[in-house]
């Protein structure tokens, strides 16, 4: 497999994102050579997905930080609370977001704690950024070890949205990863990619990974779904997440429910991988939890292409909630965690 899609990375010059709006196809890189830059590629998609948006935000705080000009320590703290603001206000569902900018600024405090000097603060804000992005890949290995023992061989996967290496820090990916680690362990397993509509995440991002990785995979379109697994094609689905609730609902791609009522018509079970960083025990259910409503722009129209009336009323919500009653298993880097999710999510963070 080739495991080298790595959606951002830390340089010299600033934070580089492949611009995922222009994939499949063009693979363009963008260097990102300020927070405001960083926050901008968050909020408009650049790049996308909990685990690399969290990624992305620690980036962007290291990289602010890098940027300033100045020797007094409560200066730059202000500095830091400041960036993580801008950051923080991009989009409001995924949780690994705030967890990331909350990591970044008690990493900050605790240096200046120990009378570090702002030259100093710096350096340890870049190491700490890199640290979230390397456990964010390790976390990835596991949860596609823990995952791919649940799938059997020859199993037909089917997914939504783009959880892959492109929603991750790199490597593997969750939703993905669970279906790269069967193929890691000898199994031969093929996907079913829906397109995941408005923005087709599906179409353009999961296909385009999963045939760099020569993993079979057929697109279908979103109310294809029903009719694939009436005919017994589906024998699993796995899809990511952008925050599950402390009682395990679980916030994904909107189109996430309606996939996970008709897996638990057909008697499929339907799994979901995300590292702990995407667990938010302080959000009691998934009626807590924020939905983003996104730019009309994204259903009326395919780029530039009009497929509306002028003026038609239109929704655009972001993401919807899975009950925990559909879920069948949770998969992280801690291992498969089953219902009543309350006890077991917790137990993994105690693990």
């Amino acid at each position: 497999m080739n495991l080298n899609i790595i959606p951002v990375k830390w340089s010299d010059e600033g934070v580089l994102m492949l611009d995922q709006r222009l994939l499949p196809t063009e693979e363009k890189w963008l260097t990102l050579k300020t927070y405001n830059d960083v926050a901008a590629g968050i909020k408009d998609m650049v790049v996308r997905g909990a685990p690399a948006i969290g990624v992305s935000a620690a980036y962007g705080i290291a990289l602010g930080a890098n940027s300033f000009v100045g020797t007094n320590v409560d200066d730059l703290e202000e500095e830091v609370e400041y960036i993580g603001d801008v950051l923080a206000a991009t989009r409001p569902t995924a949780v690994n977001l705030f967890w990331a900018i909350d990591r970044m600024k008690a990493k900050f405090q605790h240096e200046k704690g120990n009378g570090r000097s702002v030259s100093e603060l710096k350096a340890l804000l870049i190491e700490e950024a890199k640290a979230i992005h390397d456990e964010d890949i390790e976390s990835q290995r596991l949860i596609a070890q823990f995952g791919g023992e649940l799938l059997n061989d020859h199993d037909t996967v089917l997914t939504h949205c783009n959880a892959g290496a492109l929603a991750t820090g790199g490597v593997w990916g969750t939703a993905l990863g669970v279906i790269r680690g069967a193929v890691d362990q000898g199994k031969h397993v093929a996907v079913i990619a829906d397109e995941t509509r408005p923005y087709l995440q599906g179409a353009r991002l999961t296909a385009w990974e999963l045939m760099q990785d020569d993993i079979p995979v057929t697109l279908i379109t979103d109310n294809m779904s029903g009719h694939v697994m009436k005919k017994g094609r589906v024998q699993a689905v796995v899809v990511g997440s952008d925050r599950i609730a402390a009682n395990g609902d679980v916030a994904n791609k909107i189109g996430t429910y309606m996939v996970a009522v008709l897996a638990k018509r057909h008697g499929i079970p339907f799994y979901v991988a995300a590292p702990l960083s995407t667990v938010d025990l302080n959000t009691a259910t998934g009626d807590d939890i924020p939905i983003e409503e996104r730019d009309i722009r994204e259903v009326t129209h395919v780029k530039d292409i009009q497929l509306a009336p002028d003026e038609a009323t239109v929704s655009n919500y972001a993401f919807d909630v899975t009950p925990n009653d559909l879920v069948t298993a949770i998969i992280t880097e801690k291992g498969v965690a089953r219902a009543p999710y309350i006890e077991s999510l917790k137990k993994q963070f105690e693990a």
